[in-house]
């Protein structure tokens, strides 16, 4: 790995400024909706790197970055594709942990500084019930670019959430055998499509392994037994091990 002087590459970027309360860390905005915030970790060879979408919270940022600095989070080229650390709390929001990505995932810096971006983690709030821990790269970078929207921070948990289904009504379905990633709202419209269509089921597993298999007979069944409640949104939350609103 080439070494990077990392302070001197940020001087370089046009308009970056010293961070507010936090030594040898800069922000900078590429355009106004957009704010990038960068901190070297202790031994000045590494670095952590928050963006943000139209919800810049300096607070929050610099404590992000604190609790990467800490942690060490994702440092060097033999990070996983998600580095999960729980334990951070900020204010109101309701964030449980801090999530790194390795350069081969984020590509911040491809096209302008390619030496800068293999130095460089991707950080940000995250919700633990997010992430699996066994994800691949292609999976993570599909996750991170696709689903998660890690530059919002004002953004709700998006729960690993992996599905397959088959509807004999509807004549809708998944390909092949495998559960594939998708979102609370694609499950929950396929539970209430469940409803007078036998022969057909939904299957889900959560960030922990969990698995749930449901059919319609009257009723929805859950894994072999009678759901007496309807499959809400806060009851396919709490499977997921996501917090509800």
């Amino acid at each position: 790995m080439v070494a990077v002087d990392i302070e001197r590459a940020v001087s370089e970027i046009g308009n970056a400024e010293g961070f507010p309360g936090l030594t040898r860390a800069w922000r900078w905005s590429p355009m106004s909706r957009f704010v990038f915030s960068l901190a070297l970790d202790d031994e000045g060879d590494w670095a952590y790197q928050v963006n943000t979408l139209d919800s810049f919270d300096e607070g929050l940022v610099r404590a992000v970055l604190e609790f990467a600095r800490e942690h060490r989070l994702g440092r060097g080229q033999d990070a996983q594709p998600f580095t999960v650390v729980p334990g951070f709390t900020y204010g109101s929001y309701g964030f449980d942990a801090v999530v790194s990505v390795p350069p081969a995932v984020h590509g911040y810096h491809i096209g302008r500084n390619e030496d800068l971006n293999e130095v460089v983690s991707a950080v940000f709030p995250a919700y633990q019930c997010e992430f699996s821990g066994s994800e691949t790269l292609d999976e993570a970078t599909y996750r991170f670019k696709r689903m998660l929207h890690p530059t919002v921070m004002s953004r709700p948990p998006v729960p690993y959430l992996r599905m397959k289904y088959d509807n004999t009504k509807t004549g809708g379905g998944s390909v092949g055998p495998d559960r594939g990633f998708t979102t609370p709202d694609v499950l929950l419209r396929e539970l209430e499509l469940l409803q007078g269509a036998p022969g057909s089921y939904v299957e889900f597993e959560n960030y922990r392994g969990e698995v749930w298999r449901i059919v319609w007979d009257g009723a929805w069944i859950v894994n072999g037994a009678s759901q007496d409640v309807p499959l809400s949104e806060e009851w396919v939350m709490t499977s997921l091990g996501c917090p509800t609103r």
